[in-house]
């Protein structure tokens, strides 16, 4: 099976932008969905960005507008740009597909 690692978050101010990576062991080629999700402290998992392997893309009302997803064939990974950020975006961001093992998730805190 595939491991997903998740990367690129960090502390930024409001307004601010920051693009994660989920970088594949394997060919990603066929994951389909590939679906960003977060969970921040206290609150349950959310879905905020799905993208299949045709290149659709779906997005949750709370972030549409703001984040694009993507995705990376040739280099295995899977992007989230994030604009625009609101602290209520803080929280532990990951990435899932069917059939692969998941990672530590990376840290998005947006704070002044």
């Amino acid at each position: 099976q595939v491991q997903l690692e998740e990367s690129g978050g960090g502390l930024v101010q409001p307004g601010g932008s920051l693009r994660l990576s989920c970088a594949a062991s394997g060919d990603i080629f066929s994951l389909d969905p590939v679906v960003w999700y977060r969970q921040a402290q206290g609150n349950e998992r959310e879905s905020v960005a799905t993208i299949t392997k045709d290149g659709i893309t779906l997005y949750s009302d709370r972030v549409k507008g703001r984040f694009t997803i993507s995705r990376d064939n040739a280099k295995n990974t899977v992007y989230l740009q994030m604009n625009s950020l609101k602290p209520e975006d803080t929280a532990v961001y990951y990435c899932w597909a069917p059939n692969t093992y998941g990672g530590q998730g990376t840290q998005v805190t947006v704070s002044s």
